[in-house]
């Protein structure tokens, strides 16, 4: 299925979404948050309050922080938001591949997918708005 990015869509398009649940990089950040929770819940009791917890709080904070900015005020908040919910799925990449190395997942490509197609919707969001502050 061709998934289209949120900076790939047309000017009208973007002018017209009225809720973050609209924009692709929510909806992607929202099935990554769902598959990490469902490869975390197969881990030992004893990582609750490890890995388990580390990879979920940074799964989380990424579709969390995709909302914050679009609520906000200023394009320029809107960037800062983006960046910070790119700098969680950088925690959380790097989670993932330690969980992997210590034995606790297999290497799962759908998860990495994800991670992948994420941070290139991230960016390019990043970079459609950097590039219309300057337009104005």
């Amino acid at each position: 299925m061709e998934r289209s990015s949120d900076a790939e869509q047309t000017p009208a398009r973007r002018a017209s979404l009225r809720t973050f649940r609209e924009l692709v990089a929510w909806q992607r950040a929202m099935e990554l948050a769902e598959a990490v929770y469902g490869v975390t819940g197969s881990f030992p009791a004893d990582e609750r309050f490890g890995l388990t917890s580390q990879l979920r709080r940074a799964a989380v904070l990424i579709p969390s922080n995709i909302a914050e900015g679009f609520g906000r005020q200023t394009r320029s908040e809107y960037r800062r938001l983006l960046r910070i919910g790119r700098g969680s799925l950088a925690e959380l990449s790097t989670q993932v591949e330690l969980a992997c190395r210590v034995g606790l997942m297999k290497h799962e490509p759908q998860l990495w997918d994800l991670v992948e197609e994420d941070a290139r919707i991230l960016s390019a969001l990043i970079r459609a708005l950097k590039a219309k502050e300057r337009a104005e």
